[in-house]
């Protein structure tokens, strides 16, 4: 099986995401019609269906094409640092988020000052930092290593 090594790392890439956007979709689903929380589910999703396992494969090709010079969880933990500020931009530029002054206004209708975000930001990118490395060191280092990449 030494064909195709970057079709095969792309495709062990997208495994993960895919399977986590069923379950955010089943729950926003969930959310919309069974609960009547009116989340505008065609803005909010943009950026996690459109992008998300397409970066996930592009890293993991990535990943294979720079030569494995460094650990795989390693590798997979500098993710979110790229998707984060993509992430803003793109909830910005569909209207998820408006920066004030003072203040983040999520959805039109929700405004949280920078004071409150800031904290919460940094110790959320930290969980997602090692979730991300051990996401990809046991999932994805596996899968490279099933599909002999």
């Amino acid at each position: 099986m030494k064909k195709h090594p970057y079709l095969r790392a792309y495709m062990a890439g997208i495994f993960v995401p895919t399977l986590g956007l069923l379950a955010a979709l089943a729950v926003f689903i969930l959310t919309r019609l069974v609960f009547r929380v009116p989340v505008p589910l065609e803005r909010s999703l943009i950026f996690p269906m459109a992008l998300a396992p397409n970066l996930f494969g592009l890293w993991n090709v990535l990943y294979v094409w720079s030569g494995r010079r460094w650990p795989i969880g390693l590798h997979g933990a500098v993710l979110p640092l790229i998707m984060a500020p993509i992430g803003v931009l793109v909830a910005e530029l569909v209207g998820i988020l408006s920066f004030g002054a003072h203040s983040v206004t999520f959805f039109q209708q929700v405004t949280v000052p920078y004071a409150q975000i800031i904290p919460e930001v940094i110790g959320q990118d930290c969980a997602i930092t090692v979730v991300y490395y051990l996401i990809w060191k046991y999932i994805i280092g596996a899968l490279n290593r099933t599909l002999e990449i």
